[in-house]
């Protein structure tokens, strides 16, 4: 039992047994391997499923919440039902062996039922609360049985040891595999499988792993004798029955090991926010994060079992351990907020993305290594202070494991929805600091005031309060208080330029925000011009060059449309690409979708003047939600759909560039409706531009690319995409703009350089059939495999715009075959085709949009 030298274990078959159920410890090694194989499996299948989910319940900072608790809670309620519904006397390699195949029965189940599940989803779907229950009620009916049953494995296999010290040391080498197991698959599935498959393939690997594990376990189980405890001999019989796992003496251990996973979860939201601004937000920054996070967990875990083994007063180490979480995100937040910031290295110096992934993976490791050590020894620490003779180690390891999830699930969500937003990232640090004190204490307090006797190894004195140990408390509490006021914010600079901070202009900040989903700024650079950046990107600004592509997505379809008179604008930025719509007299209705709610109410005021007092206007409507939730469950169909998503390889936003996602626009296009779409052509590569044109003209196949150039050198692209034939009267756009209502339509053209109608249409690019050859063998970016998302991550560095711009242009028709009209005004397209490219080099300098 807890708090038993090992020396003094009962050894009736010597070392060898006495941690063993019966069978010889030589074993334990092999079922170490067993929960390695299924770590690695449960972390693809998180990564699959999540990637998968949100695809239909949208990536909101709600749609993740409910994603995230339905996946942690099948977890607690497995590991809380298993120990209660299956008897100790059935062989635990046996019941772990049917978990293992049920679980890799639910992952290909799941990979056929859910794109299923869109079809009904967007069929029923409410707003508000009766939204949020059905996005529940979803997760629950595809994630809960394989959660519960991935939730059981750990209880399951714990039978096999006594509550032994040494039998509690296992079950935290057991937990710690499983972690392994978690990195393994976490860069599997980040780095290759999903990079170089897809979602059906990274599928059926993790299925096969658990396949491979379920039949090895079930061989194992016919090799090796089970021979049931005498707690499950003592429970067969009618006068005795095991002891309880919660009593009075270890219900301070429970919450202890709840406030763990809830300050581990709240710290891994938290610092994955800001790593992300430092490093950029690929989808293999965030393997990176988490891998690092886990080998922690696991490292300590593992380490945590070792100390519980020899440890005389396992509570008293717990909370020490605590108290070392404090010092732990004390060190965390000073490596974010002041050091790893300041470091002399221009990552814009690495185009090799391996050896950005080394760099990065160092930065990391070295921030969050410390804290997550503690939080991983915690758990094998928190059994053994809670493990007492005649229990049941299923019940002992599932009601520890439960309450950490639990905790956990509290951590995740609290800080991700309420927390970050309501007090920011550095109050945030400041409050887990809190939590982690409150959290030894707990156990400190009584040992320190001779309260808990349970861990005292002897009663040899009276109990009585030590001075020392009192004079230890205060000290704690006082070096836990200096802590976290020298805690600082979030850095401006990583906020508006993220990665590149070291190397960006000096701007003057204007505002700083965390929300839900992102951490927004608004700066002035010393010529005046505003820029809007998020999580470490400019996203918009009034500069001229970008100024012109936000109303390029916005007038190119509004001119080449008859008649729009409703409008949709995927995400807000500055508000100027919705703004140039209030000047079309014919447009009544501007549809505004933006996943992070504070970018309206704090950018859009700075930008009044380019956005046309966008958020004034009668006729426009702000959407908070996912823009491809959006499409999917609303019923209202538009002339013009405009998407400006943030670049491609940031983490989700290539959802917003799969066919999939053009078909659903499509669909609620009116008939002659239009969809414009912006495309990097900076920090990329020929093989992502060529996949996001691709992708688009895969949908829209008579859809046309326009150029937004510098100087004759391309930088971005605008894809038009109409629901019917691609021709444009260059007659009727010329009288057009000459008609009064049209005056301030002119007016906001010439504004940002188009003088003409003809200066205009210079921008042409190319059409689907004049592009053809050039795309020919591009990858199309589809839900099933994401893929665009993994290739952009792999050209952070990379400033090919200007050769991608030219060998695009180089397969252009010139012979205007899209155009239209008399031969006076075919020939002036023509020529300003055949010339620099660009309709307006006298416009200012080029802003880069990172």
């Amino acid at each position: 039992m807890a708090g038993v030298k090992h020396g003094s274990d009962p050894a009736p078959e010597g070392r060898d047994t006495d941690a063993v159920t019966g069978a010889p410890q030589r074993i334990l090694p092999v079922l170490l391997v067993l929960f390695v194989g299924s770590g690695c499996a449960a972390l693809i299948y998180e990564i699959v499923w999540f990637q998968m989910l949100e695809l239909v319940i949208g990536a909101s900072g709600v749609s993740i919440g409910v994603l995230l608790g339905t996946f942690m809670g099948g977890m607690c309620l497995g590991s809380l039902l298993l120990p209660r519904r299956v008897a100790q006397h059935h062989h635990p390699l046996r019941v772990y062996a049917l978990l293992e195949a049920g679980i890799g029965a639910c992952g290909l189940l799941l990979l056929f039922v859910i794109p299923h599940v869109s079809g009904v989803y967007s069929a029923i779907v409410g707003r508000g609360l009766a939204g949020i229950l059905l996005r529940g009620a979803v997760c629950a009916l595809l994630l809960l049985p394989p959660t519960v049953l991935m939730g059981a494995t750990l209880p399951a296999i714990a039978r096999w040891v006594e509550t032994t010290p040494r039998g509690v040391s296992w079950m935290g080498f057991f937990y710690g595999g499983n972690i392994a197991g978690g990195v393994l698959g976490c860069l599997i599935a980040g780095f290759y499988l999903l990079r170089v498959h897809d979602v059906a393939t990274t599928t059926v690997v993790a299925a096969a792993i658990n396949g491979g594990v379920a039949l090895l376990a079930f061989a194992l189980s016919h090799a090796v004798r089970y021979q049931p405890t005498a707690t499950a001999r003592a429970a067969a019989e009618p006068v005795a029955a095991p002891a309880p796992v919660l009593t009075p003496a270890t219900r301070s251990v429970f919450l202890v090991i709840a406030l763990s996973g809830l300050t581990a979860l709240g710290a891994q939201v938290v610092w994955t926010r800001q790593l992300a601004l430092l490093l950029g937000g690929t989808v293999y920054t965030f393997s990176i994060i988490l891998a690092a996070f886990l080998t922690g967990l696991g490292v300590g875990s593992s380490a945590g079992a070792y100390v519980a083994r020899w440890a005389d007063r396992p509570r008293l180490v717990l909370g020490l351990c605590q108290l070392g979480v404090v010092l732990g995100v004390a060190w965390t937040a000073a490596v974010l907020g002041r050091s790893l910031p300041d470091w002399p290295i221009n990552p814009a110096l690495a185009t090799d993305p391996w050896t950005i992934f080394e760099m990065d993976a160092a930065r990391t490791f070295w921030a969050v290594l410390p804290a997550t050590l503690l939080w991983g020894a915690s758990f094998p620490l928190a059994i053994a202070a809670a493990a007492g003779p005649r229990q049941d180690p299923g019940r002992l390891v599932g009601g520890v494991y439960a309450a950490n999830t639990l905790g956990a699930i509290v951590g995740a969500l609290g800080f991700g929805v309420f927390v970050i937003p309501a007090i920011g990232t550095q109050h945030a640090q400041q409050l887990l600091i809190g939590l982690a004190t409150a959290s030894a204490l707990l156990l400190l307090v009584p040992v320190a005031l001779a309260w808990d006797e349970v861990s005292r190894p002897t009663l040899s004195r009276a109990p009585g309060p030590s001075l020392a140990a009192v004079g230890g408390v205060v000290l704690a509490v006082v070096t836990a208080t200096m802590l976290a006021r020298v805690v600082t914010p979030v850095p401006p600079k990583l906020v508006e330029y993220g990665r590149l901070a070291n190397v960006a202009p000096p701007v003057k900040a204007l505002y700083i925000g965390e929300g839900i989903s992102a951490s927004i700024a608004v700066t002035e650079a010393e010529g005046g011009a505003r820029h809007f950046h998020v999580s470490g990107k400019v996203e918009a600004s009034s500069s001229p060059y970008d100024l012109r592509l936000q109303r390029m997505l916005g007038h190119l379809a509004a001119l080449l449309h008859e008649s729009p008179r409703s409008v949709l604008v995927v995400g807000f930025g500055a508000g100027v690409t919705a703004g140039s719509f209030v000047v079309h007299p014919t447009v009544k209705r501007i549809v505004v979708c933006e996943i992070e709610p504070l970018i309206p109410r704090k950018v859009g005021p700075y930008f009044e003047k380019e956005n046309y007092y966008i958020l004034d206007n009668d006729m426009a409507e702000i959407v908070f939600d996912d823009a491809r939730h959006f499409i999917l469950t609303t019923d209202e169909k538009f002339d013009v759909i405009t998407s400006d998503p943030i670049h491609p390889w940031v983490k989700g936003a290539a959802a917003l560039y799969t066919r999939e996602y053009f078909e659903l626009a499509k669909r609620r296009l009116r008939p002659g409706g239009i969809m414009t779409v912006w495309v990097p052509m900076y920090e990329s590569t020929d093989e992502v531009v060529k996949s996001q044109i691709a992708t688009f003209f895969d949908a829209f196949p008579n859809g046309t690319v326009w150029s937004n150039a510098v100087e004759g050198r391309g930088y971005d692209l605008v894809l038009v995409g109409p629901a019917g034939p691609a021709r444009v009267d260059v007659d009727r756009l010329i009288a057009r703009l000459e008609r009064e209502d049209h005056e301030f339509v002119a007016w906001s053209l010439r504004d940002i350089g188009f003088d003409s109608v003809i200066d205009l249409l210079a921008t042409y690019a190319g059409s689907a059939r004049d592009l053809a050859p050039w795309l020919e063998g591009a990858a199309i970016n589809r839900d099933r495999d994401l893929r665009l998302m993994y290739l952009a991550g792999l050209g952070l560095n990379l400033q090919r715009s200007p050769r991608i711009h030219e060998d695009m242009l180089s397969h252009r028709g010139t012979s205007g075959t899209i155009f239209d009209g008399s031969e006076t005004n075919l020939r002036a397209v023509a020529e300003r085709l055949v010339g620099a490219g660009s309709p307006a080099s006298s416009v200012g300098g080029a802003e880069t949009r990172r």
